[in-house]
């Protein structure tokens, strides 16, 4: 029988030790010897904390294929990495100015802007070393399209460009569609990236792509739902950073605009959905039902 507690501690375990072994001088150096302070950064950055929650959804989406879950961690890492770069970014002052992540200074107050910049730079870049190393994956086209993958999910159309639209939103204002998509995008789309490369990690079919394509938006929607009703409803110390940042910069949130019932209520139809999109895969999909209850029940 499937259990999600004992999945997730032991994802984060080998992703912990994965990052920890690829995060090192020696590990990035080539051609000229990797900048110390940067590494240290760049590990400050990624290592002690964090749910692992996108290597996660890589692990469980290989899994409905039958890919080992030591066979998916290279391209776990690889997401891991986008995602922690683009914390280090999002926390600099020019952004969201945040001074806590994980319940640690931020990597511009441990180190400083400018090797908090590089940091993120050097995670971004080496995560899709990752995703060519033939340690990934033995077929090359198998390795194209997982970066192609990871590319559509943390560019201008995903990540980058949802967080485009969010700074762009906090000066203009959005309707209900434009949030529905800058959270797809600045949230969801590297999530719908970690579900896609499991499964072309697997070898899926069309049909069985399109199929984890539809539950991988719904989860995203379903991650981002719950993001925003606990930065109203949590403690910084639960949350492990500052919580009603949205509420204090004028953030316009489907929390604003639907209320906290609303939310709760569309958070739990958006779950629904995301499990109706795996009805066709039977027990070996009970991971990924788990993350996105989990996605709804979590309270950090």
């Amino acid at each position: 029988m499937y259990d999600f507690a004992a999945d997730i501690a032991d994802c984060a375990k080998e992703v912990e030790a994965g990052l920890a072994r690829a995060l090192t001088t020696d590990a990035l150096s080539g051609p000229g010897p990797a900048a110390e302070r940067v590494v240290a950064a760049m590990r400050h950055g990624s290592l002690e904390g964090g749910k692992r929650l996108r290597p996660l959804l890589v692990r469980q989406a290989a899994a409905v294929f039958n890919v080992a879950a030591v066979a998916a961690l290279p391209a776990g890492l690889a997401v891991e990495m986008v995602h922690c770069y683009s914390l280090v970014h999002d926390d600099l002052p020019a952004m969201d100015d945040d001074d806590l992540r994980r319940g640690r200074p931020t990597v511009h107050k441990a180190f400083d802007d400018a090797t908090a910049i590089l940091a993120g730079d050097g995670l971004l870049t080496h995560a899709f070393g990752l995703l060519s190393d033939p340690q990934c994956h033995p077929d090359p086209a198998v390795r194209i399209a997982l970066v192609a993958e990871l590319v559509a999910g943390s560019g201008a159309g995903g990540m980058v460009g949802g967080q485009m639209r969010d700074i762009e939103g906090e000066r203009g204002g959005f309707s209900n569609g434009e949030i529905a998509t800058m959270q797809a995008m600045k949230t969801g789309a590297l999530i719908r990236a970690s579900v896609r490369i499991g499964a072309r990690l697997g070898g899926a079919d069309a049909r069985a792509l399109s199929a984890l394509t539809a539950y991988a938006e719904a989860a995203g929607r379903a991650f981002q739902l719950a993001d925003d009703i606990l930065d109203v409803t949590a403690t910084a110390e639960a949350m492990g950073k500052a919580t009603g940042k949205d509420a204090a910069q004028g953030k316009q949130t489907l929390v604003a605009q639907l209320g906290l019932e609303g939310a709760r209520s569309e958070l739990s139809a958006t779950v629904n959905a995301a499990l109706s999109a795996l009805r066709t895969f039977g027990p070996k999909a009970d991971g990924l039902r788990a993350t996105a209850r989990y996605f709804a029940s979590r309270e950090n």
